[in-house]
């Protein structure tokens, strides 16, 4: 008898401030909307409701939606109005730029709108690894001269505030000083490095349309042009 393969938890990777931006636009949206639909005359009620049904589907869809699901065995992204599942086997290589991108042996590009790139977020980064190579740099200098004069033994715990587990400038030692979209794509590119052999991590890419944002989107752009047309 035979054991079923365990199927790996899923690491989630989403963008908190796109979900923050996304409630409050809702929210901005919804008082608009419902107070037009209750205080409206003639047809503002039924262009409220148009534009209601077109642009939270929207907002939802660009916003709160997109996420990207990672296993051992395949990365599946959820984008705005499209479900993409990709073997690691299919993935030839996850790529950084203006954009995040996984793009297949195939040739096709998958942009990962749940891990944006932040080039400020990079510029901080780049400032705060400078800082810690300047600031290990000093350190050893410094370590250097201080030897002979035995400021870490002679003067007790005067010489042990920035020990081996000591930071500086909010820097862990070892700690990783890049912007978060690039953490998480080296931790895409481990994972993808490590699951492309692997059998179960073989298969075709599959893409689905997410008709369940399309349609009600479609029908609230079709009613809102009847009302803007026979106004």
């Amino acid at each position: 008898m035979t054991t079923p393969p365990i199927e790996s938890k899923d690491r989630i990777y989403r963008s908190p401030a796109g979900i923050v931006g996304g409630v409050l636009l809702l929210a901005i949206i919804g008082w608009l909307g419902v107070d037009a639909l209750v205080s409206g005359h003639d047809r503002t009620p039924w262009l409220a409701l148009a534009g209601l049904i077109l642009a939270v589907p929207l907002v939802v869809a660009f916003t709160i939606r997109p996420a990207v699901y990672a296993n051992a065995d395949r990365l599946r992204i959820r984008n705005p109005f499209r479900v993409v599942v990709l073997p690691w086997g299919e993935i030839a290589t996850l790529r950084s730029g203006y954009s995040n991108e996984a793009v297949t042996k195939a040739g096709a590009k998958f942009q990962l709108w749940a891990v944006p790139v932040s080039l400020r977020a990079r510029k901080k980064a780049a400032r705060r690894e400078a800082r810690a190579a300047s600031e290990a740099a000093g350190a050893q200098r410094g370590g250097g001269r201080s030897g002979g004069l035995g400021l870490g033994g002679g003067l007790g715990g005067f010489g042990g505030g920035m020990g081996a587990g000591g930071t500086r400038g909010g820097i862990a030692p070892g700690g990783s000083t890049r912007a978060e979209s690039d953490q998480i794509m080296s931790d895409l590119r481990e994972l993808l490095e490590a699951g492309e052999q692997a059998e179960s991590a073989q298969g075709e890419v599959t893409v689905r349309w997410a008709y369940e944002v399309i349609a009600p989107a479609v029908a609230g752009a079709v009613l809102l042009a009847i009302l803007l047309a026979t106004g």
